[in-house]
């Protein structure tokens, strides 16, 4: 009678077979951890770019002014420090900004920013009513002191 188990070469084919296939798994779970820290790094860029959006519109709204140019600068948040560049320009429209919000974990990356928020903005902060005569800062129906449109890039 003949006993039952596996023969020298079947194991050592087995072994083979896992020393091929373990490193690969292993590269593939490291490649998915990589992928979830950067989009994990990219979530939070955006976080900060509508921060300093939000900032943006808040300042405007206090101020009643809007103007093109360029501004920088850093802001702390998940215990780490971002950098922001913001980019104010005129349009075709008259009356109406592009500003553009890029973020970075380097102050080395502004070309290659990790997030890029664009929004557009109105200029004109007053308007007169027709009926009163007054001017008031803003309109509730067209949004014209608010952005029209944002558009994220990634």
């Amino acid at each position: 009678m003949r006993a039952r188990g596996f023969t020298l070469v079947e194991v050592m084919v087995a072994l083979a077979i896992v020393a091929i296939a373990l490193p690969a798994l292993l590269m593939s779970l490291y490649q998915q951890i990589d992928d979830t820290a950067y989009l994990r790094d990219k979530t939070l860029a955006y976080m900060v770019a509508e921060n300093k959006l939000t900032e943006i519109r808040l300042v405007i709204s206090s101020t009643r002014n809007l103007s093109a140019g360029k501004d920088s600068g850093f802001a702390s948040m998940a215990g780490r420090d971002w950098y922001w560049w913001v980019e104010t320009k005129t349009t075709e429209v008259a009356k109406f900004f592009r500003v553009d919000i890029a973020v970075a974990l380097d102050e080395q990356q502004q070309e290659q920013p990790l997030y890029t928020l664009t929004a557009f903005m109105s200029g004109d902060l007053e308007t007169d009513d027709a009926e009163t005569g007054d001017a008031e800062t803003g309109d509730a129906e067209t949004g014209a002191e608010g952005d029209l449109s944002d558009e994220r890039d990634g």
